[in-house]
């Protein structure tokens, strides 16, 4: 098992040697692009399903219990002689454990990858959803023509933006892009705020419900569907390892972590419930599908032409980080025995395209992101936040765990699995409902 690709490892054709230890503020930036990817396009959704009360509770919740699982993850790593997420796993449970690791990765990775360029789609080119067309900022700007389509958007996009970015071989060297995506994301929850808070002044805003509605067309278990996809929008585990070990001690990685957790948490409360403020029950599971709407004004549709296109450039940004980590976990999966993939540039290339090709096609083949979130926080998510965490603190190969951790590793694990087998069981039960 190869080390994280990334860990003291220069820029493509760079070899001046070793660089620095990387900066608290880049890390802090890095864990939060890392979290505030796709998932905050469906926060405003789960406000709509749950309500207010619920879903605030639920963001907090999920956001502690990933910091206690990530301080678990770095706490058992230190103690023993790996660098990866793979590596404590195999420490814990074997071969075995790693590659049902690797495999969690790669899931949620890849899942997250066409997440991204569902988006980014969505807002370039538009969505029809049944009947319902939503034209994207390009259609908008100048008419429909072949080359905004989504498949021609899509590809412009990929060439000439993530491209130069996925070739970078230290997550460090990509602290300045997650800075201007966490900026871009700012930016975003602040012009919606602003958006919400003149609507309201205006009184066109809707009364958003303070808990859900249960009727014919929402049951009870129904409301369990929107747990995977607060714990997906929390899912960051897996570029923990490449993050913290390019730190110079390990206390700075979890500064770094609860202050991007912190960030993070005001950000998804804030859209939440502005833009469920500003769309009520015609909220769709992407948002920036919402911001298609004619605003009455010339300054209306810029702001909300600015929504869009904050939020994709930010989705741009962000889809490095995760890349990055994929790359990694692939290599190793399909080559251990070969040497850290930084220093083989023919088989990082290749790597490298292979990705992008394939999440181009697949973004292009699936049209909504709500399901796939819920897929992912039901499955490989869940486990990568929360049962793998908690099962290597039970495991305790090396002792170190208390009392404490133990019961709430157990708390964790029985949550993530009650709730996860709930909107599985709740998600088949409705697609089959709706067949007959």
């Amino acid at each position: 098992m190869s080390p994280a690709a990334g860990v003291s490892v220069p820029l493509l054709g760079d070899s001046k040697g070793t660089p620095p230890p990387a900066s608290v503020p880049g890390a802090v930036f890095n864990v939060a692009t890392s979290i505030v990817g796709a998932g905050i396009m469906s926060i405003p959704a789960i406000m709509k399903v749950l309500g207010v009360v619920p879903a605030f509770a639920m963001i907090l919740v999920v956001a502690v219990l990933a910091e206690l699982s990530v301080d678990f993850l770095m706490r058992f790593t230190h103690s023993g002689e790996t660098t990866t997420y793979a590596g404590v796993m195999r420490e814990a449970f074997g071969s075995g454990g790693a590659l049902a690791a690797q495999v969690c990765v790669i899931i949620t990775n890849v899942g997250g990858l066409i997440l991204y360029l569902i988006i980014i789609g969505d807002v370039l080119s538009g969505k029809q959803n049944g009947g319902e067309v939503h034209l994207g900022i390009l259609q908008q700007w100048f008419g429909i023509h072949w080359w905004n389509s989504r498949e021609f958007a899509l590809l412009f996009t990929l060439v000439f933006v993530m491209l130069p970015l996925v070739l970078y071989k230290r997550v460090e060297s990509l602290k300045y892009s997650s800075a201007v995506s966490t900026l871009l994301a700012v930016a975003f929850v602040g012009i919606c705020c602003g958006l919400a808070i003149t609507a309201l002044v205006q009184g066109k805003t809707q009364t958003p419900r303070l808990f859900p509605r249960l009727d014919y067309q929402t049951s009870f278990f129904d409301l369990f569907t929107a747990v995977p996809v607060v714990v997906t929008a929390f899912t960051f585990h897996f570029n923990v390892h490449p993050i913290g070990f390019e730190l110079a001690k390990a206390s700075q990685m979890t500064t770094a972590v609860r202050l991007a957790l912190l960030l993070c948490a005001v950000i998804y409360l804030a859209i939440g419930l502005f833009g469920y403020m500003l769309f009520g029950d015609s909220t769709q599971s992407d948002i920036l599908i919402n911001f298609d709407q004619n605003a009455g004004s010339a300054v209306g549709s810029l702001l909300n032409s600015l929504v869009r296109v904050s939020y994709a450039l930010h989705i741009m940004l962000v889809f490095p980080l995760l890349n990055f980590s994929l790359r990694t976990n692939i290599d190793e999966v399909l080559f251990p025995k070969k040497p850290m993939l930084a220093t083989d540039n023919k088989r990082f290339m290749i790597l490298t395209l292979v990705l992008l090709v394939f999440s181009y096609l697949a973004a292009i083949a699936i049209p909504d992101i709500w399901y796939f979130f819920q897929f992912l926080g039901s499955s490989s998510a869940v486990c990568l936040a929360f049962i793998f965490p908690g099962s290597i603190v039970l495991r305790d190969v090396k002792g170190i765990s208390t009392r404490r951790d133990k019961i709430i590793a157990l708390i964790m694990i029985i949550l993530a699995v009650v709730t996860s087998v709930l909107a599985i069981s709740t998600n088949i039960y409705n697609a089959f409902s709706s067949k007959s």
